[in-house]
């Protein structure tokens, strides 16, 4: 599966633009997600009345989180979080997010507490241009889809017994599963929202 840009018309590509980022704003920040056509909102932290950024791909919300400050840096970042959190219901095998995490570099998945956690940190120390600020979002972008793919594909696994098929119905059509009442399930698959 290849991934189109979002906006092939980026000044990223100007050699004016060219020169070597050693920090970022969340100024910087927006306008970079922008480019590559992402909505992108400001919002505050209500705990740590710290402001970041949020944003949606595949129809996940996300947030770009500002990490470390540089020595001497009043506005500016040395790095910066993306981060997507799901809500779990029920319970989710740890091996479906080891096995994530074994097979995929880039981000990495958690569980905390009742929630499904997928993070990849993104930092600009010792410079690095706009174009490689470009390709960490087209890898977040990517790895986003993927997961939302791999969950659908393991949480569907959940769901079925091992060594069950589909019932049939006498007339050869696929039988209607019963109705279950989830409470009455011993270890209800999970589900993630």
């Amino acid at each position: 599966m290849t991934m189109s840009p979002r906006n092939t018309n980026l000044p990223l590509t100007d050699p004016a633009t060219s020169d070597p980022i050693h920090t970022i704003t969340l100024d910087s920040l927006r306008e970079i997600f922008q480019q590559a056509g992402y909505r992108v909102e400001t919002v505050t932290d209500p705990v740590a009345m710290i402001p970041y950024l949020r944003s949606a791909t595949g129809g996940l919300a996300f947030d770009i989180r500002p990490g470390n400050r540089l020595a001497g840096e009043d506005r500016g970042f040395a790095d910066v979080a993306f981060a997507a959190v799901l809500q779990v219901q029920g319970e989710l095998p740890l091996d479906l997010v080891n096995r994530w995490n074994a097979t995929r570099r880039f981000a990495r998945l958690q569980v905390s507490q009742t929630f499904l956690v997928f993070c990849m940190d993104v930092s600009v120390a010792g410079g690095v241009t706009p174009a490689y600020l470009r390709a960490q979002i087209e890898i977040w972008d990517r790895l986003v889809q993927e997961l939302i793919a791999y969950l659908r594909h393991e949480l569907q696994k959940l769901s079925v017994p091992a060594g069950a098929s589909p019932r049939v119905a006498q007339d050869g059509t696929q039988a209607p599963k019963p109705a279950l009442d989830p409470a009455a399930e011993p270890n209800p698959p999970a589900t993630i929202q």
